[in-house]
């Protein structure tokens, strides 16, 4: 995820029904739907670009227009050609160069993509990596999870072996190690918050940090507010507050600075379905600058948009 500078009230609420923004006309592949989509990236303009997964592409949805999105990447079947991707799970814009960055998981690389009208085809950034999640700092400092070797590291724009800045001891639970990383939010102290999926917490490397902090969950997998189960999307506001999309819990948490302890819900929980106040496996998330959530529901193929109260 890119930090976007947002402020959110420390007490602040959400509408508690969602209004979808993008798909949930079904599963499928024309232009009003989605299909198990995964990450996305909200614009300043409150466009909302997704990594469409089962149909390996990335949709582009312009606020305001709920109706049809646009194939701004892929959209050419399942291949490794560079005008295809492979079940992509994340995506970012680079404003500097106008620029998708994705994360094409199914073909084992990082793909650039420019937004330049016309453009048929990516370049690939990086290869050889079992990415599932990117972040950007600010200063355009790439960010890639690798769940094989349950690692991330930091990548210049142009450099193909990055820097290590989180995991590398293997699989596990120590406070050095991680199990299945996924998404991934940096702060403007560049420091890494890594969704630790079948540990069930979230993970905060401080700049330059050996070891990590548990931020929220670590208590096993479960429902109670000091458990998580799978979490996915993350994002952390201005005041540090974070905020977790609880997959298998089909809910979105926040967990405060002065409370790591436990988390409070804000979206969802109210069990799989898919009224506007509940969700199918949430993923990827972010908010707007206004502070509205958006929230990826994955079974439901839709994007969800929460207005802030």
């Amino acid at each position: 995820m890119f930090s976007l500078l947002v402020n959110i009230r420390a007490n602040a609420t959400w509408k508690q029904n969602g209004v979808t923004v993008a798909g949930g006309n079904g599963c499928g592949n024309a232009t009003n739907q989605l299909k198990q989509p995964l990450g996305l990236f909200v614009d300043d303009d409150q466009t909302v670009v997704i990594a469409d997964n089962g149909n390996h592409r990335i949709m582009q949805w312009k606020n305001g227009d709920t109706t049809n999105g646009q194939v701004v990447a892929g959209g050419n079947g399942y291949g490794n050609g560079l005008h295809q991707l492979a079940l992509p799970t994340d995506v970012l814009i680079d404003k500097e160069t106008d620029s998708l960055i994705i994360c094409d998981w199914g073909n084992r690389r990082v793909v650039l993509w420019s937004r330049r009208s016309g453009t048929t085809k990516g370049e690939i950034f990086i290869d050889n990596i079992t990415c599932w999640g990117l972040a950007m700092d600010e200063q355009r400092y790439l960010y890639v999870s690798d769940y094989e070797k349950n690692e991330v590291r930091r990548y210049q724009l142009g450099e193909k072996n990055g820097t290590l800045v989180a995991g590398d001891n293997g699989q596990g639970d120590d406070l050095n190690q991680l199990n299945f990383p996924t998404f991934l939010f940096v702060d403007r102290q560049r420091n890494v918050y890594v969704s630790d999926r079948n540990n069930h917490r979230v993970m905060k490397w401080n700049k330059d940090a050996k070891e990590c902090i548990v931020v929220a969950g670590g208590q096993g997998e479960g429902n109670s507010l000091t458990q998580l189960s799978s979490p996915s999307g993350i994002f952390v506001d201005t005041l540090g507050t974070l905020y977790v999309a609880d997959m298998y819990n089909h809910r979105v948490m926040r967990w405060s600075q002065e409370d790591k302890k436990q988390g409070t819900v804000i979206v969802g929980g109210n069990g799989r379905g898919e009224g506007a106040n509940q969700f199918s496996y949430p993923v990827g998330f972010s908010f707007d600058r206004q502070g509205n959530l958006y929230a990826v529901d994955n079974d439901n193929n839709r994007v969800q948009r929460f207005s802030i109260e």
